[in-house]
C-alpha cells in the first residue's frame, strides 16, 4: 500500500470519526447548513398510518390496494376488536366470547391465578384449560369493545373559545368535557370517553361497553412466549409463540355470545399481500413541534433512560440477592426492560440529524401554509415560537421539579413515612376537637403502626434510597444546602448509611414516644427524612406550580395548533395515538439489516437453530414439551412475520386481518428501526412483527394437545 493511499484512507478515518462525533451531538441542529441536511424533506407517511374508524381513508385503500372496504366491513372490524383492560389490545375470535391477545399482556393475569400454595409455576410450565370449567377467573380484568363513536368537536370547540386567556381556555375544555362525558354514560349506559384528536384540532367521544368476568384458556411456557427475552426483544427474525387466549363470560356465568368476532384465515397471509393490524396504540408525539421534539431529545428522554437504567440495576440485584423473589419481581424488570429499549431507540431517533430534519421540514412547510393564508395566520401564526417559549422556560425547571418529585417507582418509602408522619404532627397540634378522626384515641394507634408497609423491603428500599441520592446530586447539586444538610456532603452508599445512622422512621417504639411529645417533637426531630420533607415542600409546590402553569399554556397553544393542522391537512394524515382504536395498513414484507435481507417469514425451523445454537441457554433455552417436538409437528410451519403495518406500545395484543377480515397474525412487537416510530414513522424499515396464525394453530394443536382450543379457532365456535 503506498504512503499517499494511506495517507489518503488516514484522512478519511479523521473524517469519519469528526463526523460520527457532530452525528451523535444533541446539538447537532446547529450543523446542518455544511451537510446539506436543509435539502432532506419530509415524507409522505412520516406522520404515520394510524387510522382512526371515524376518518378511515378508503379512497388510499383503494389506490392502493385496490381494496374498497364498506361501512359493514369497518364497523364488523371494530366491534371484533377490544383494549384488553388498560394496557393492550385483544380481539373476538370465536362466537363463544373467545379472546386472543399477547402472552406478554397476559403476564400479570397468569400470575394472579397462579396456584403458589399449589407448587405451581405457569410462567415456567405455561396453562392450559382442558376443558371449559378449566378455564381460571382473573380478577379485576376486563376487556372493553368500541360501541359508539359520536362527534363532539363543536360543542368542546364552541366552549373553550369562550376562554378569554389560556388557563381559562384549558379549563372550559375540562369542563365541557367532564359534562359531555357524564351525559352520555347516563344517557347510554356506555363508559363514555371524550378524546381529543389533532391536539385538539377534533375531539371524538367513544362509548365502551365492557365485559368483567373474563378467564385464562391458554398461555404457553414464558420461554416460549418471551423466547430470546430481553436480548432479542424489538430485533427480528424472532420465534415467539407470544399468544394466550382468554374467555369472555356473560352475566349468567355462560361464555358470551357475540355476533362479531375474527374468523381464522384458512392459509395466513402471503408476500406482499395488503395487512391490517386493529389495536389501541398507545401514544405518539409525530404532531408536536421541533421544539418540544428537542426538549424530549435534550431533557426528557435522556433523564428518563437514566432512571429506567437506576431501577433496572437495583431490581436484578435484589433477584439476585434474594431468588425467592424472582416471580414477585419478574414482571416488573420485564416491563421495565422493555421500556428501557424502547427509549433508547426513541432518544437514538431523536439525536439522528436526518430524522429531525424531515420534522423540520413538515413543520416548515406547514408553517408556511399558515403564514401564507392571513386569515390563519392571524389566528395560529404564532404559535409556534410561544411553544418554543414554554420549552424554553421549561428547561430551566424541569430537572429540579423532577428531583423534588415524588416517583411511585423510585421514591423510597421512607419519604412516604416521613410526609405522613408530618402530617400526623401536624394534626396533634390543632385542640383535639378539631383533629381529623383518623389521628384520636385508637384511631391514631392504628394510623402509627400503618406507617410502616408490611411488605417494606429495607434492603430494596435502601437500594432505591442510593439512587434517590444520586438524582439528588446530579439535578440539585452536592453542594445545595438541602443535599448537604440531608447527606452530610457524603454520595453513594456512605451518604446512605448516614441518613440511616440518624433516622428513626422504622423505630416505631420511638414515634410513639415522639408522638407522646406532641406535634412539634416530632416537626422539630433531627430525622433526615422529615427534615428534608419540610425543607422542600414549598419549593416541590412551586416548582410543580410553574410546571403546570406552563403545560396550561402550551396545551391550550396544542390545542389551537391542532385547529391549524386540521385545517390546513384535513383527515389526510392521521392523528396522534391516543390509546383509541385504529386500523393501519401495510404488506407483509422484509427489509435490509446488517448487509443482508430478513426474510418475511420465520419458521419452527430457526427457533430450534437459536436454541442450538446457544448451547440451549437462557433466554433461548426451550422447555421439556419442545425439547422433542410430536413427529408430526411440520418444523417450516411459518412462525412469526413482519409487515410494514405502523404500531406502537398499546398495540401488543392487536389482531392482523387481510381484507377478508379473518385473522392471519398478532402483533407483538416492532422491530429495533421502528423504535423512533414514538415522533417519526419510516416506511423503509419500520416493521411490525406478529406471530403467524398458522404457527399457532400448529402449536395449540400438536405440542400442547389442546385440540378443543385449535378447533374453535378453525370453526370460529366451541365445537360440540
Amino acid at each position: 500500500m503506498t504512503s499517499k493511499l494511506l495517507f489518503n484512507l488516514n484522512k478519511l478515518f479523521v473524517y469519519l470519526f469528526l463526523f460520527t462525533l457532530i452525528f451523535q451531538s444533541q446539538t447537532f441542529s446547529q450543523s446542518y447548513d455544511w451537510l446539506g441536511l436543509d435539502t432532506i424533506k419530509a415524507g409522505k407517511f412520516d406522520n404515520g398510518k394510524m387510522w382512526t374508524f371515524e376518518f378511515p381513508p378508503i379512497d388510499y385503500f383503494k389506490s392502493e390496494y385496490g381494496f374498497q372496504p364498506s361501512q359493514k366491513w369497518f364497523d364488523d372490524v371494530r366491534m371484533a376488536a377490544l383494549r384488553f383492560a388498560n394496557y393492550c389490545s385483544a380481539s373476538f375470535v370465536s362466537e363463544d366470547g373467545l379472546v386472543m391477545t399477547n402472552h406478554h399482556c397476559a403476564r400479570q393475569s397468569i400470575t394472579q391465578v397462579t396456584k403458589e400454595d399449589e407448587g405451581e409455576d405457569l410462567h415456567a410450565n405455561g396453562f392450559i384449560a382442558e376443558k371449559l370449567e378449566d378455564e381460571r377467573p382473573v380478577p379485576g380484568l376486563y376487556v372493553e369493545q368500541l360501541v359508539l363513536i359520536k362527534d363532539v368537536t363543536a360543542e368542546v370547540v364552541s366552549e373553550i373559545e369562550k376562554g378569554t386567556n389560556e388557563s381559562e381556555r384549558v379549563k372550559f375544555e375540562k369542563d365541557i368535557i367532564s359534562k359531555i362525558e357524564k351525559r352520555e354514560s347516563e344517557a347510554t349506559g356506555l363508559r363514555c370517553q371524550v378524546t381529543a384528536l389533532y391536539n385538539g384540532g377534533k375531539y371524538s367521544l367513544y362509548g365502551y361497553k365492557r365485559y368483567n368476568d373474563v378467564r385464562l384458556v391458554f398461555a404457553p411456557e414464558e420461554q416460549l412466549g418471551f423466547f430470546g427475552g430481553d436480548p432479542d426483544n424489538f430485533t427480528y427474525p424472532r420465534y415467539n409463540l407470544d399468544c394466550a387466549f382468554f374467555r369472555v363470560y356473560d352475566e349468567n356465568g355462560k361464555p358470551l355470545k357475540t355476533n362479531h368476532y375474527f374468523k381464522w384465515s384458512k392459509s395466513g397471509p402471503s408476500v406482499g399481500e395488503p395487512v391490517f393490524v386493529v389495536g389501541n396504540p398507545g401514544n405518539t408525539d409525530r404532531l408536536n413541534t421541533v421544539a418540544q421534539l428537542e426538549f424530549m431529545r435534550d431533557v426528557q428522554y435522556p433523564r428518563t433512560l437514566e432512571f429506567l437504567s437506576g431501577l433496572i440495576e437495583i431490581y436484578k440485584q435484589t433477584i439476585k440477592e434474594n431468588p425467592e423473589k424472582k416471580l414477585q419481581m419478574q414482571d416488573m424488570l420485564f416491563s421495565l426492560e422493555n421500556s428501557q429499549k424502547a427509549n433508547a431507540g426513541i432518544l437514538k431517533g431523536l439525536r439522528d440529524p436526518i430524522l429531525m430534519q424531515r420534522k423540520i421540514d413538515f413543520e416548515n412547510t406547514f408553517k408556511a401554509s399558515v403564514k401564507n393564508n392571513p386569515k390563519l395566520n392571524q389566528k395560529y401564526g404564532e404559535l409556534w415560537d410561544k411553544i418554543a417559549e414554554i420549552r424554553a422556560e421549561l428547561k430551566k425547571i424541569a430537572n429540579r421539579n423532577f428531583a423534588l418529585s415524588k416517583n411511585r417507582l423510585l421514591t423510597p418509602q421512607y419519604f412516604n413515612i416521613a410526609s405522613e408522619l408530618i402530617k400526623i404532627a401536624n394534626e396533634l397540634k390543632k385542640p383535639e376537637d378539631e383533629r381529623d378522626e383518623l389521628y384520636k384515641g385508637e384511631e391514631l394507634e392504628n394510623s402509627l403502626k400503618a406507617l410502616i408497609p408490611e411488605n417494606f423491603d429495607e434492603n430494596f428500599q435502601n437500594k432505591l434510597l442510593e439512587k434517590r441520592i444520586e438524582i439528588f446530586i446530579k439535578y440539585l447539586g452536592k453542594d445545595d444546602p438541602i443535599v448537604k444538610n440531608f447527606t452530610g456532603g457524603r454520595v453513594g452508599d456512605a451518604a446512605v448509611k448516614y441518613v440511616l445512622s440518624k433516622s428513626f422512621l422504622l423505630d416505631l417504639d420511638k414515634i410513639k414516644k415522639l408522638v407522646e411529645q406532641g406535634g412539634d417533637a416530632i416537626l422539630n426531630s433531627d430525622d433526615p427524612f422529615i427534615k428534608f420533607e419540610l425543607e422542600t415542600a414549598d419549593l416541590a409546590k412551586n416548582y410543580q406550580k410553574q410546571v403546570r402553569e406552563l403545560l396550561d399554556k402550551e396545551e391550550s397553544y396544542n390545542q389551537q395548533l391542532g385547529l391549524a393542522l386540521f385545517e390546513v391537512y384535513g383527515t389526510s394524515i392521521p392523528p396522534d395515538a391516543t390509546f383509541t382504536l385504529r386500523i393501519s395498513d401495510g404488506i407483509v414484507d422484509g427489509f435490509p439489516y446488517n448487509g443482508t435481507v430478513a426474510p418475511p417469514f420465520t419458521t419452527f425451523y430457526g427457533m430450534y437453530d437459536r436454541y442450538y445454537s446457544f448451547n440451549k441457554e437462557y433466554p433461548w433455552s426451550l422447555p421439556d414439551r419442545w425439547k422433542n417436538p410430536p413427529s408430526d409437528f411440520d418444523l417450516s410451519t411459518p412462525f412469526n412475520f413482519v409487515s410494514t403495518n405502523d404500531i406502537i406500545g398499546g398495540n401488543s395484543g392487536s389482531p392482523v386481518i387481510n381484507k377478508n377480515a379473518e385473522i392471519v397474525g398478532l402483533a407483538f412487537d416492532g422491530n429495533i428501526q421502528s423504535l423512533p416510530g414514538n415522533f417519526i414513522f419510516r416506511t423503509e424499515e419500520n416493521r411490525t412483527v406478529s406471530v403467524h396464525s398458522e404457527g399457532m394453530i400448529q402449536a395449540i394443536d400438536k405440542v400442547y394437545k389442546l385440540k378443543r382450543l385449535s378447533e374453535e379457532l378453525r370453526n370460529g365456535k366451541i365445537s360440540k
